[in-house]
């Protein structure tokens, strides 16, 4: 492969990574971290110690585990009631649940 063919390919490279980064930024902006509403496994972020990250919670509705959604939307989002009937929505700050016990 020739210098300016590799040369090439590297801007292409590069090039892609920050349309990429500039993309991942563009569709964070106007959203908010909403805890306690994403299904096991669905999570985008922040899911207790021990965990790295995105795709980590471990039961639906983990308090500790937050996903993106439209700014001003998160409390408003409304989840499966508890047994005693109890209505549940997004919060914009972590929640104390319990988890089960494995």
């Amino acid at each position: 492969m020739s210098k300016t063919l590799k040369s090439v390919a590297i801007v292409g490279a590069v090039a892609a990574a920050m349309t990429a980064h500039t993309t991942t930024g563009a569709a964070a902006a106007g959203k908010e971290k909403c805890y306690g509403i994403s299904l096991a496994g669905e999570n985008d972020c922040a899911a207790g110690p021990g965990t790295t990250c995105a795709g980590t919670s471990t039961v639906d509705y983990q308090g500790n585990a937050w996903t993106l959604v439209d700014s001003g939307t998160c409390t408003e989002i409304e989840l499966p009631a508890l047994a005693d009937g109890t209505a549940r929505t997004g919060s914009l700050e972590e929640l104390d649940r319990d988890l089960p016990s494995a």
